[in-house]
């Protein structure tokens, strides 16, 4: 009897050590599954931080590199210069400032300074000649500062139809003759050429254009009392191209966008016959007589009051020479743009 109780107590004693050990076994196991559960835990914690932070550097550096501005840049003013300035703002909103709206539009030089000198009126004013005494005297009567930028060189071109094959090359006195009414006929210049009557087109008083031929072309002198004149260049290269007989003028930068329309006359100042080009266009260049720069007129109010004002007239200042030749507009010297740049800079300091 005893030895069989002291079999049981030996055989319980032997399932109890057995059962601990198996308890003992899964509990490290389960440790360890845990530890590695932390570990997989802490090292995704860490690289979502990572993640968070790189993203936030990210966006610190998109905003500390350039400025969002929000709003809008009004401009009106020349149409000769418009092939310029709205290629210039379709840049500006689309790699610059997408969120800013630049409005380009094209009255007129006179027209448009006419829109600018107003309380609350337009941001810039594209000009194809220099602001007025009177223009200016208005401004300073208004308190508004006005800023001239100069953007490009403008080359004056004289355009015939293109199945006209006898007045290709013209002096500037047969030019003259022509547009003061001196001659009727094309006869009337050469005897070789045909006895029809002159037509002659241009654009309107709205214009820069006309302003330059008339006071320097021209010297001041009346246009012939039957020219036509247009508000739009697009009617113009339409008139020009549908009669024989036509001549008319306007800015190289049209001439240049429909060379398949209509011709451009060389010009002879004494040294034979030039054709206008970006390479003869130039204050001196072989076609000085007939270059002009073009401008554009700031608002300085504006700029100081408005980020995206100043901010596009900087752009302006560092950008106009890269879209000039595209758009039939001679560039004018770094150094005069550096000049520039640095005038507007200061505005703002």
């Amino acid at each position: 009897m005893n030895k069989l109780k002291m079999l049981m107590l030996v055989l319980v004693a032997f399932l109890t050590v057995g059962l601990l050990a198996a308890c003992g076994g899964g509990s490290e196991e389960q440790t360890e599954g845990n530890a590695s559960e932390g570990e997989d835990s802490a090292e995704q914690t860490n690289e979502d931080a990572a993640e968070d932070t790189s993203a936030e550097n990210t966006e610190e550096e998109t905003t500390e590199g350039s400025e969002e501005l929000e709003g809008s840049v009004v401009i009106d003013g020349s149409g000769t210069v418009f092939p310029l300035m709205s290629r210039l703002a379709e840049e500006y909103m689309l790699n610059e400032q997408p969120n800013v709206s630049v409005e380009v539009s094209r009255a007129g030089t006179s027209a448009g300074f006419e829109k600018f000198l107003v309380e609350d009126g337009t941001d810039f004013n594209d000009a194809s000649r220099p602001i007025k005494e009177e223009e200016q005297a208005k401004a300073e009567e208004l308190g508004i500062e006005v800023k001239e930028m100069k953007v490009a060189l403008d080359g004056l071109t004289i355009v015939i139809n293109p199945e006209n094959d006898w007045a290709t090359e013209l002096t500037h006195e047969q030019v003259t003759d022509i547009f003061l009414g001196n001659v009727t006929n094309w006869s009337d210049i050469n005897p070789d050429w045909p006895n029809e009557k002159i037509q002659t087109y241009g654009p309107n008083e709205n214009h820069g254009t006309y302003e330059f031929f008339y006071e320097e072309i021209l010297e001041e002198q009346d246009l012939v009392g039957d020219i036509n004149l247009q508000q739009e260049y697009s009617t113009l290269v339409t008139l020009v191209a549908e009669d024989t007989n036509a001549i008319g003028f306007f800015g190289f930068g049209y001439f240049d966008s429909n060379k398949d329309k209509v011709s451009a006359v060389g010009i002879d100042f004494g040294e034979g016959a030039v054709v206008p080009s970006l390479d003869t266009i130039g204050e001196e260049g072989p076609y000085a007589n007939y270059t002009r720069p073009v401008f554009t007129y700031l608002n300085v109010n504006h700029a100081q009051e408005k980020p995206q004002v100043y901010d596009y007239a900087v752009y302006v200042a560092e950008s106009i020479n890269e879209f000039a030749g595209e758009t039939g507009f001679a560039p004018i010297p770094d150094e005069e743009l550096q000049t520039q740049l640095e005038e507007i800079q200061a505005i703002q300091q």
